[in-house]
């Protein structure tokens, strides 16, 4: 019997291997109960808002490296299949400490979105440079789904005050995947943006590109920790969260919320 074909290639993979992990099925399930408990208005508010974010972030981190995993799958890397990364379990990454533990660290201390180096692709299965390109995007695209999905409500004049707990929840939320979006999308080797970029440039800026990539992180952190960079990146952010109709007060109240040891 013949495999079944996607743009050519062959799916060889298993069912079990597309098959949602169960730490992926008891976060979405926390993710539903805290937002629930938010709207209804049942229990701490604070904890209610912190489980709902947490648990929404990783949700996300989730099914970013998951759009990577898959995307890479669909164009040839079988790999993504052996190493586990189609189930959606957060604990098969190559780095779970830089993609799980920081990230939340960096949204409970800091109040942004921090990209995580995630899941390994082995690019030389992947034939063409726009397939690449796509690879590379594909999680950041899962975060502006996640940003419009979020922000949609308050664009069309939701009334926040009837569940105001859950409003400043997802405007928190929505805030978190906004900053996330923009950070991935920005051009510095490491980062989605700048593996993006890497197979259009020509051979000499490969290799400055390839020595750079493994610090990405740090230099991320160094142009952020930048008095002046920084700056410039939260107006960036603010105005885009402003054009798209994010409130800043509820965003600004979810990052006091979740701050549970300034209470």
């Amino acid at each position: 019997m013949s495999r079944p074909q996607w743009g050519g290639y062959a799916l060889g993979a298993s069912r079990g291997a597309f098959r949602p992990s169960g730490i992926f099925l008891c976060l979405v399930a926390l993710f539903l109960l805290s937002g629930w408990l938010a709207w209804a208005g049942y229990g701490s508010a604070r904890l209610n808002v912190l489980v709902f974010v947490v648990t929404g972030w990783l949700v996300s981190l989730c099914l970013h490296e998951y759009a990577h995993a898959v995307t890479a799958y669909l164009f040839g890397d079988r790999s993504t299949a052996e190493r586990g990364y189609l189930t959606l379990n957060p604990l098969k990454y190559s780095h779970p400490l830089l993609s799980i533990v920081l990230p939340v660290a960096i949204v409970l201390l800091g109040g942004i979105g921090l990209p995580g180096g995630a899941v390994w692709v082995d690019h030389h299965a992947i034939p063409g440079r726009l397939r690449h390109t796509v690879v590379s995007a594909a999680g950041p695209a899962t975060n502006v789904l996640f940003t419009l999905a979020l922000v949609a409500p308050f664009a069309v004049g939701v009334d926040i005050f009837a569940h105001l707990d859950f409003w400043i929840a997802v405007a928190f939320l929505a805030f978190l995947q906004l900053t996330a979006s923009v950070l991935n999308l920005m051009p510095i080797p490491g980062v989605d943006g700048g593996n993006a970029l890497h197979p259009w440039l020509s051979p000499q800026w490969r290799r400055g590109y390839d020595m750079l990539a493994p610090y990405g992180m740090l230099l991320l952190f160094a142009l952020l920790w930048n008095d002046r960079i920084g700056g410039w990146f939260f107006t960036g952010v603010f105005w885009l969260g402003d054009r798209l109709g994010l409130p800043r007060e509820l965003y600004s109240l979810g990052f006091d919320m979740i701050r549970f040891w300034q209470v």
